[in-house]
């Protein structure tokens, strides 16, 4: 484990289904090995701060316990699922500082004794660090904000780099769920399906204006990416990524790390972002996905 500490690149996965814990597919694989990739190119997190899109406010609020537990906020799954566990520490006192850089940066943004970690977050982690020993502060979205806001969110979170913080967005790069259950795949049958071209349409279009750096087109996603509001009918499952964008800064383009789709219209896409964003893919090349 390298243990010389470098700003980390903030990154945005997408978890998709909670069945992903069960079912991890091409996406599980490459999230077990982000994490290795991550500490080898760079350092292990000394902490995690972790934007979902369920973990929801009115205001920035930040999860300052000193522990978290599963929260399994879904229903209808087989009951396997509900006795997955990644119950992680917290860290109070980064939690304390984080409050503090949001509200010089003018966000509203109480720190609150409550924790727990939603299924955006901990699918993902399960897999990118299975011991459950990094700790995790989660920071509550507002998803009535759009893109340009929740990147100026991010950018308040940027310097946490610096401290060996990993900026985490979690959310799903297409996320209809109406599309998913046509398929008539959710639960039991392999989510192995062929994507259809609305979903790889629009995955391409994020990949190609990020590419670009085209950040007026990308904050204006819902007018011109195609199929825009059929692969997002409400949008909190993008936000994330706007804010890991935010934290990673307009100056390099964004680096699509994976991609693959699960039942047929989920796109699995993981994104870095920065400076650095560059040295984590090459880490990653050896086995990439």
């Amino acid at each position: 484990m390298n243990t010389t500490s470098r700003p980390l690149p903030p990154i945005f996965v997408s978890h998709g289904s909670p069945m992903i814990a069960l079912q991890p597919g091409a996406a599980g694989a490459f999230l077990a090995r982000l994490g290795p990739a991550l500490e080898a190119a760079f350092a292990r997190p000394r902490a995690i701060v972790a934007v979902s899109a369920h973990t929801l406010a009115r205001v920035h609020a930040v999860l300052g316990a000193p522990r978290h537990e599963t929260v399994h906020d879904f229903g209808g799954f087989p009951e396997a699922l509900y006795r997955v566990r990644y119950d992680a520490p917290g860290d109070p006192a980064l939690a304390q500082r984080i409050g503090e850089r949001l509200a010089a940066a003018g966000l509203d943004a109480p720190v609150l004794p409550q924790g727990g970690l939603d299924h955006g977050i901990w699918t993902a982690l399960m897999y990118a660090w299975p011991g459950a020993d990094v700790p995790v502060v989660p920071v509550a979205m507002r998803p009535m904000d759009p893109p340009a806001a929740q990147f100026a969110f991010g950018q308040a979170l940027a310097s946490l780099a610096d401290e060996g913080v990993l900026v985490l967005g979690t959310g799903s790069i297409t996320h209809n769920l109406r599309r998913v259950a046509q398929t008539m795949q959710f639960h039991d049958a392999p989510p192995a399906l062929p994507e259809i071209a609305e979903s790889a349409a629009f995955r391409a279009w994020m990949a190609g204006r990020s590419a670009a750096r085209d950040w007026d087109a990308l904050f204006d996603y819902r007018a011109r990416a195609p199929h825009a509001v059929d692969m997002h009918p409400t949008d909190e499952h993008l936000l994330p990524w706007y804010v890991a964008a935010g934290a990673g800064g307009r100056d390099h383009a964004p680096l699509r790390l994976h991609d693959s789709v699960t039942h047929g219209s989920l796109g699995m896409d993981v994104y870095a972002f920065g400076p650095r964003a560059a040295a984590l893919a090459a880490a990653l090349a050896p086995a990439s996905g």
